[in-house]
C-alpha cells in the first residue's frame, strides 16, 4: 500500500515538471524568425570578370549570396555572344553550366544572369550581373563608361549592348560586341572592347525580364553618335545616353490653393484630353491641396475645382473652380509645383 501511494506521489511530481517546462518553452522567441527580404546578390563566378585566356572548354559557374530558386534563377543565366545552355547543375548557392558547345578562340564572352533570378523567398535580384572574359591570350582593352538618363523606367539593370558599327541589334541573338549594365544612378562601364574600333551603344530595358526585346513591352534606344576607340584612345568616358519609355505616363504634379474659405465638400482635379473630351482623369486633392495626374502623351487641360454635393460634377454656376492649365505632354513628362487657385463663382446683378 505504502509503495503504491509512493509511485503515485512520484507520478504527480513528474507531471508537475512536466507542465512546469513546458510553460517555461511556451515563453521563448517565436519560431522561424524575421523575414528574408535582402535581394540576393552574385559572390564569385568562375572565371572572373576581366579574365582572359580562358580555356575553351572552360567550366562556368556563378556562386549566389544565398539558395536560389533553381528553376528561374537557372533560366536567368545565357552567355552572349549566344552559346546555347546544354545543363544547368545546382551544388547550394554554386550554378555550374554546360555548354552545347565549346567557346570560341580569341572571342570575348558575356556570362550575364538577367533580373528574373530570385531567392528561394521570392525576393529578386536587385540588378543583372554580367561577368566579361576573353578567350584571347589578353583582355580588350577598350572601355566606355557614361550614364544612361532614363525616363518612364528605372535605370538600375538596364542593359547596354555595344555593336560595332555599322550592325545592328538583333532582338534575340545575343550577338552584341560588349555588355553593360546601369545602376541605379544610370552609370555604367562597359569593358572588353578590340582596339582599333567604332562602336556605337544601345540601351536595352528588359522590362518583362525574358532577355529579348519586344517593341510593346521593352525599351531599346541608341546612341546618337559612334564611339572610335584606338590603342593611343582605348577609353570613352562621359558618354550621355538617354532612353524613353514610350509607353510611360506624364506626371503633373501640384497644389490646389483654396482661400475660399469653403468647408464643404470635396476638393477636385480634373483633366480633359483636347482630342477627345470623353477621355478624363480625375483624382482628389490631399493634404495641403497636394494633387498628381497621371497621363498619356497628349494635350490636355486641368482645372481643380471644389464638389460641394459630392457629385463628381462641376456645378459651373454655384462650385469654386481654378482658371483653366493647359499642357502638351510626351511620355514621361514630369511637370511639378503646379499652382491652381480656387475663386469663387461671380454672381449677376
Amino acid at each position: 500500500m505504502r509503495a503504491r501511494r509512493r509511485r503515485r506521489a512520484l507520478a504527480l511530481a513528474g507531471a508537475t515538471i512536466g507542465i512546469a517546462l513546458a510553460g517555461c518553452a511556451r515563453k521563448g522567441p517565436p519560431s522561424g524568425g524575421p523575414p528574408d527580404i535582402t535581394p540576393p546578390f552574385v559572390v564569385s563566378t568562375s572565371p572572373e570578370s576581366g579574365a582572359a585566356h580562358v580555356p575553351l572548354n572552360a567550366a562556368l559557374s556563378i556562386t549566389f549570396s544565398e539558395g536560389m530558386e533553381p528553376r528561374t534563377s537557372g533560366g536567368a543565366v545565357a552567355l552572349a555572344p549566344r552559346i546555347d545552355i546544354r545543363q544547368r547543375r545546382w551544388s547550394g548557392r554554386t550554378l555550374t553550366v554546360t555548354l552545347g558547345q565549346p567557346l570560341k578562340p580569341a572571342q570575348t564572352y558575356a556570362f550575364f544572369v538577367g533580373a528574373s533570378a530570385h531567392d528561394r523567398h521570392g525576393n529578386a535580384m536587385a540588378a543583372p550581373k554580367a561577368i566579361v572574359f576573353s578567350t584571347a591570350d589578353a583582355f580588350p582593352p577598350g572601355v566606355i563608361e557614361g550614364t544612361l538618363e532614363a525616363r518612364g523606367f528605372d535605370a538600375a539593370g538596364t542593359y547596354l549592348w555595344v555593336y560595332a558599327d555599322p550592325r545592328l541589334p538583333d532582338s534575340t541573338a545575343r550577338d552584341f560586341d560588349a555588355l553593360g549594365v546601369a545602376d541605379a544612378q544610370g552609370r555604367f562601364r562597359i569593358v572588353g572592347l578590340g582596339l582599333p574600333g567604332r562602336y556605337r551603344v544601345w540601351a536595352f530595358a528588359d522590362l518583362n525580364t525574358n532577355l529579348s526585346y519586344e517593341p510593346d513591352k521593352d525599351v531599346l534606344a541608341g546612341a546618337d553618335t559612334v564611339l572610335s576607340l584606338t590603342r593611343e584612345h582605348p577609353v570613352a568616358r562621359d558618354i550621355r545616353l538617354r532612353a524613353v519609355n514610350p509607353r510611360a505616363k506624364a506626371v503633373v504634379r501640384g497644389a490646389v490653393v483654396d482661400s475660399t474659405g469653403d468647408t464643404l465638400g470635396v476638393v477636385r482635379v480634373v483633366a480633359i484630353s483636347t482630342s477627345d473630351s470623353t477621355r478624363r482623369v480625375m483624382v482628389d486633392a490631399g493634404a495641403r491641396g497636394a494633387f498628381e495626374l497621371q497621363l498619356d502623351a497628349g494635350t490636355w487641360r486641368v482645372r481643380a475645382w471644389r464638389d460641394d454635393d459630392r457629385n463628381r460634377i462641376w456645378r459651373t454656376d454655384v462650385e469654386p473652380a481654378s482658371a483653366v492649365r493647359e499642357f502638351t505632354l510626351t511620355p514621361a513628362d514630369q511637370v511639378t509645383d503646379v499652382t491652381l487657385r480656387l475663386r469663387r463663382v461671380l454672381q449677376g446683378p
